[in-house]
């Protein structure tokens, strides 16, 4: 799949609960005031790390402000060979609305 695909954030719980890879490409100062639990902050600076060493076949879920940005960088990274990749809708706003108990605060999971 060179494609992504949009999703809720009630969908992203599901894959995350089924072993789903979440990134958050907010700056970083967002990204440790507040974030998906569990998620992994992805920017200019780590993104070939990342893609050297992740499973590439494992669904990855990419989180922004407010669902817009993470498309663009879905679409980036399922050029790059991911082969399940999805951008969540609302972004991490939306999540946080939703699933308040599943947040986190600091730099890095």
């Amino acid at each position: 799949m060179s494609e992504f695909k949009r999703i809720s954030p009630q969908q992203a719980q599901e894959l995350r609960s089924n072993g789903a890879v979440v990134v958050d490409i907010r700056d970083p100062q967002s990204f440790a005031l507040g974030h998906i639990s569990g998620s992994r902050h992805l920017d200019n600076h780590s993104l070939h790390d990342f893609i050297t060493h992740a499973d590439l076949d494992a669904p990855l879920i990419v989180s922004c402000y407010h669902g817009n940005s993470s498309q663009s960088a879905a679409a980036y990274l399922a050029g790059q060979g991911f082969s399940e990749v999805y951008s969540l809708d609302g972004g991490f706003e939306l999540w946080r609305a939703t699933f308040p108990s599943e947040t986190a605060q600091g730099s890095e999971e």
